[in-house]
C-alpha cells in the first residue's frame, strides 16, 4: 500500500470518528471499542458542550462591559456568577451521582434501571432549587454587598442577580440532564443543548441588552433575561430527547414517581459530590470578595473579567476530562478495571496537550484578549496581570481534573471532597488571605494563592489514585 493511499486512510478514519463524536454514536460500546475511538467519541462533544457554557459568560461580559458604568456592570456579572457557581455546585454533585450511577447501569446492560435512576436525580434537584431560588431572589441585593459590591454597585445591579439565581432551576436541569446524557454514552445530545442554548442568548443579548425595534433596551437586566430564556430553552431540547430520543435512554411517566430507596442511594454518591464543589466555590466566593475589599471596584472588575476568560479555556478541558467519568463508570460495571485504568492514563494526556496549548496562549497573547472584552484601562491593567499568573498552573489544573472526574465516575466522591477541603480551604483560603493582608499584596496575592493550591490538590490526588480505593466502590 503506499504512503499516500494509508494518509488518505487514515485522514478518512479520523474524519469519520469525528463526524460520529458531534452526530453521536449509539451503537459504540464503550467497555470493549478502542480506547482511544472511546475517549474521542466522548471527549469532542464533552468538550465543545463546555466551552457552550463558558460562552454564557464571555458573551454577557462582553455586553455589559461597554455599558455606561462598566465597571458596575462586570463586577455585577462577575460576583454573581462567584454566588451562582454554588448552584453549580449542587448541580455538578448530583450530575455526577447521576452520571456514576446511569453508567455502571449501562455498563451492567441495564438501561431501565439507568432511566430510573437519571429520573430520581431530577426530583432531587427540583426540591433543592425551590429553596435556592427563592432565597437568591429575595436577598439578592444583599448578597452582593455580602460578597465585596459597593452599595451604588449592588443597587445598579440587583435586579440582574435576582433573575439569575431565581431563573437557577434551568441551571440545574441543564447539568444534570446533561450529565444523565453523558453517562449513558450520548455526549452528543448533551453538547447539542448547550449549542442551541447559547445560540438563542447570543441572539437574545444585543436586542434585551441594547434594544432592538419594539424591544426596549433593558442593559444589565437584559443580560440576565436572555441567559435564562437561552438555559430554558436548552432544558426544553434536553427534555424532548429524553421521552422521545432513539437512545439507550426509555423514559416514562412511571419514573419519576419518588423511589426512596433510589433516591437515598444517588443521595449519598451525591452529598460528597455536592459538598466537594461546595467547598471549592466559597473558597473562590472568599477570593472574591477577597480581592473587592482590597483592589476596590476595578479591582474586582478585572479580576472577575480574568476569571471568566479562565473559565472558557478551563471548561472545555473539563468536558475532556467527563470522558474519564463514564468510561470509568461503564467499564467498571462490566468489570474490566484494566480498561478504566487505561481510560484515564490516555484521558489525562490528551488534557495535558490541551492545557499547555492554551497555557502558551493566555501567556503569550492575554492583554489582547482582556482587550477584547473592556475598554476600562484599570480594569484591563488587573485582568491582564490576574489571567498570566493564574495560567501558570494550567497543566496541573489538567491533570487533576481529570483525576477528579476518575473518583466520581466510580462513585468515590468522598476522596475528591476531603482533597478539596484540605486544598481549598486549609490551604488556598489562609494563603490568600495572608499574602493579600498580611504581606500587603492584594489582589495580586489572591491571583499567586489559585495555581499554587491547584498544583497541591493535583499532586493529592495522583496519590489518592495510586492508592486505588477508587476501584472497590460499590454504587
Amino acid at each position: 500500500m503506499s504512503e499516500t493511499t494509508i494518509k488518505k486512510s487514515l485522514f478518512s478514519k479520523i474524519f469519520t470518528t469525528l463526524k460520529l463524536a458531534i452526530k453521536g454514536d449509539e451503537s459504540f460500546d464503550y467497555t470493549t471499542g478502542s480506547i482511544k475511538k472511546a475517549v474521542i467519541l466522548l471527549a469532542i462533544p464533552m468538550v465543545l458542550e463546555m466551552m457552550m457554557e463558558s460562552v454564557f459568560a464571555l458573551v454577557d461580559l462582553y455586553f455589559v462591559g461597554h455599558l455606561e458604568h462598566s465597571s458596575f456592570a462586570i463586577q455585577t456579572v462577575g460576583l454573581t456568577e462567584s454566588v451562582i457557581t454554588i448552584v453549580y455546585s449542587v448541580a455538578i454533585g448530583i450530575s455526577m451521582a447521576a452520571t456514576a450511577v446511569v453508567a455502571r447501569r449501562i455498563g451492567e446492560k441495564d438501561p431501565v434501571a439507568a432511566a430510573k435512576a437519571g429520573m430520581q436525580a431530577i426530583i432531587i434537584a427540583f426540591v433543592i432549587n425551590s429553596v435556592m431560588s427563592i432565597l437568591g431572589f429575595i436577598y439578592a441585593k444583599d448578597i452582593l454587598i455580602l460578597m465585596g459590591a459597593s452599595v451604588d454597585a449592588a443597587e445598579h445591579g440587583y435586579i440582574f442577580t435576582q433573575i439569575m439565581l431565581g431563573g437557577s432551576l434551568c441551571i440545574m436541569l441543564l447539568f444534570l440532564i446533561n450529565g444523565i446524557f453523558r453517562g449513558a454514552g450520548n455526549a452528543a445530545i448533551a453538547m447539542k443543548s448547550l449549542w442551541l442554548a447559547n445560540i438563542c442568548n447570543i441572539i437574545l443579548c444585543p436586542v434585551l441588552i441594547n434594544g432592538f425595534g419594539p424591544v426596549p433596551a433593558f442593559g444589565l437586566t437584559g443580560a440576565a433575561i436572555a441567559t435564562t430564556l437561552g438555559r430554558s430553552i436548552g432544558v426544553l431540547y434536553q427534555l424532548y430527547h429524553l421521552f422521545f430520543g432513539k437512545g439507550a435512554l426509555k423514559i416514562i411517566a412511571s419514573y419519576f414517581v419518588p423511589d426512596f430507596k433510589q433516591i437515598k442511594a444517588l443521595i449519598k454518591i451525591a452529598a460528597p459530590g455536592v459538598l466537594q464543589f461546595v467547598i471549592a466555590s466559597c473558597s473562590w466566593i472568599f477570593l472574591a470578595q477577597l480581592v473587592a475589599t482590597t483592589g476596590g471596584d476595578h479591582g474586582s472588575a478585572g479580576y472577575q473579567t480574568a476569571l471568566r476568560i479562565m473559565m472558557f479555556f478551563i471548561l472545555p478541558a473539563w468536558g475532556l476530562s467527563n470522558a474519564a467519568a463514564t468510561l470509568v463508570g461503564q467499564n467498571l460495571g462490566a468489570k474490566r478495571i484494566d480498561r478504566a485504568e487505561k481510560s484515564v492514563y490516555t484521558t489525562a494526556r490528551y488534557n495535558v496537550i490541551f492545557m499547555a496549548s492554551i497555557m502558551i496562549i493566555t501567556l503569550g497573547f492575554g492583554e489582547y484578549i482582556i482587550s477584547f472584552f473592556t475598554n476600562d484601562e484599570m480594569v484591563k491593567t488587573v485582568a491582564v496581570e490576574a489571567l498570566q499568573i493564574m495560567s501558570v498552573g494550567f497543566i496541573f489544573y489538567g491533570i487533576g481534573m481529570v483525576l477528579i472526574n476518575t473518583f466520581n465516575g466510580a462513585g468515590d466522591t468522598w476522596t475528591p471532597t476531603g482533597i478539596n477541603f484540605f486544598g481549598f480551604w486549609l490551604f488556598q483560603i489562609p494563603l490568600a488571605y495572608i499574602l493579600a493582608k498580611h504581606f500587603k499584596m492584594g489582589p495580586t496575592g489572591v491571583f499567586i494563592a489559585i495555581p499554587v493550591a491547584e498544583t497541591a490538590i493535583t499532586l493529592a490526588g495522583i496519590f489518592f489514585y495510586k492508592k486505588g480505593k477508587w476501584k472497590r466502590i460499590q454504587v
